[in-house]
């Protein structure tokens, strides 16, 4: 059903000029707009949660901040469209608020229904970018790809929506991250979401083929008088996927092959003249960047542009600890199920030695930690630090979660310092915290940045 003008949606409307507040209520609410009117532009932000606006129109100059200042403090987040008005505009003041993502700027006096249009067209926009975020959350549950990339850190939320992306496409994609980050799970996950799901899923490892068995392995024979056709790993994934693992180790022989594959879709089994139709999708993965094989000579450059069309880089454990307890809780409780038991509490030890880690093997370690908890936890025996380091290995691990949490933060902070080369302003933009905190912290943590930058 077509909405007609304003009619279910809400406006928060800005400005220190009671009159025109009024005149603007009045306006607003006779097209059946549900209205908020505010007198300061410091209010705004306090009030989008509660009144949920589809759409905000702010004067531009008002005492305090104004309206361009608003207009920026609201492009970080994900408020509704916001649309300004002045009688002092000029077209660079209107250019730099589009710049700074307005949805339109008008200047007074203003056409009524000029106005109406781009606050019907600016909530219709916003409401269709809700419900695009609703319908994504909603495919996000029923695919199960929220319990396959577990997290909430914003590299696993972004990683998600990259998945959901790229689901719909065909394209080849290489997945570069360290070993244990779930490459497969991702790849799969590629595979299960997309127009492929019903065909078969092939998972190569390149590097536990020996070189003499590649070719064989994966194109297949024909038949001969000594022997049957043997069919190739591209047969088995024909309407489906093919994951090429550790795609670095695959012989240069190969991949002038493979990048046929990706350039014609075709291929020909060995001892055959006759080529066959390849109706596969590829995608590959790497716990390193390949630019250095490919300047070695070990690696083919044309063969990487085509199988990296889209990367995804799968972040280290280490760089979401945010996520490590829920982790580790959520493993344990599979594990504990599995073994008909109830799974222990973690303690404030148990989280500081989760914290202090650095889980050099990423989730596949986190998750192989969690097993050996709920093991010696079936004999009434055994602790989150015997669970991480099986070997005995006694190294230090914090004593309390405080020390754990200052451990964590100082390699943070270090890390932010080095990145953005001492720009200070910079690194607390980055760790989301004012400058004054970062100060505080560097002290009471007791990092140098002069040692930090050298």
């Amino acid at each position: 059903m077509t909405q007609r003008h304003g009619e279910g949606y809400r406006v928060i409307v800005v400005d220190d000029d009671k009159a025109m507040r009024e005149s603007l209520t009045h306006l607003l609410s006779a097209a059946k707009w549900q209205v908020e009117a505010l007198s300061r532009a410091e209010q705004v932000a306090t009030r989008i949660p509660a009144f949920q606006p589809d759409a905000i129109l702010s004067d531009v100059r008002m005492p305090g901040m104004s309206g361009l200042e608003l207009l920026k403090d609201l492009s970080a987040t994900h408020a509704p469209p916001v649309i300004l008005i002045s009688a002092h505009g000029d077209i660079p003041m209107a250019v730099s608020a589009m710049q700074d993502g307005a949805y339109s700027f008008l200047e007074k006096p203003f056409d009524p229904r000029r106005l109406l249009t781009a606050l019907r067209h600016a909530a219709e926009q916003h409401r269709l970018t809700l419900d695009t975020q609703r319908l994504r959350a909603g495919l996000a549950r029923l695919s199960g790809l929220d319990r396959v990339l577990l997290g909430n850190a914003p590299a696993i939320q972004n990683l998600r929506e990259d998945v959901l992306d790229l689901s719909e496409t065909a394209v080849p994609v290489m997945l570069l991250g360290e070993t244990g980050t779930g490459k497969e799970l991702v790849a799969r996950a590629l595979h299960d979401l997309s127009a492929r799901s019903a065909g078969p899923f092939i998972p190569v490892n390149c590097a536990a083929i020996p070189d003499a068995f590649f070719e064989t392995s994966m194109f297949g024979t024909t038949a001969n008088a000594q022997a049957d056709a043997v069919p190739g790993i591209l047969d088995s994934a024909d309407t489906g996927t093919l994951f090429l693992d550790e795609i670095g180790a695959c012989p240069l022989p190969v991949q002038a092959k493979l990048l046929r594959i990706l350039e014609t879709r075709e291929f020909t089994p060995l001892g055959s003249a006759v080529a066959k139709r390849a109706d596969i999708r590829i995608l590959s993965a790497s716990n390193e960047k390949l630019d250095a094989a490919v300047a070695a000579g070990n690696f083919r450059e044309d063969l990487l542009y085509r199988l990296n069309t889209v990367t995804l880089t799968l972040p280290p454990l280490r760089e979401r600890r945010s996520d490590i307890p829920m982790l580790f809780s959520y493993f344990m409780e599979q594990y504990a199920a599995l073994y008909e038991i109830d799974p222990p509490d973690l303690g404030t030890d148990d989280l500081a030695a989760l914290l202090a880690h650095d889980w050099p093997g990423n989730v596949r370690e986190l998750r192989h930690a969690a097993e050996r908890r709920i093991l010696a936890a079936r004999r009434g025996r055994g602790s989150v630090v015997e669970a991480i380091r099986p070997d005995g290995d006694s190294a230090e691990v914090p004593d309390t979660l405080r020390e754990a949490v200052a451990a964590f933060e100082r390699q943070l902070i270090g890390q932010a310092i080095k990145t953005h080369k001492g720009r200070m302003d910079a690194v607390a933009e980055a760790l989301g915290i004012g400058r004054r905190t970062l100060n505080e912290k560097i002290v009471k943590l007791g990092l140098k940045k002069d040692d930090l930058l050298t």
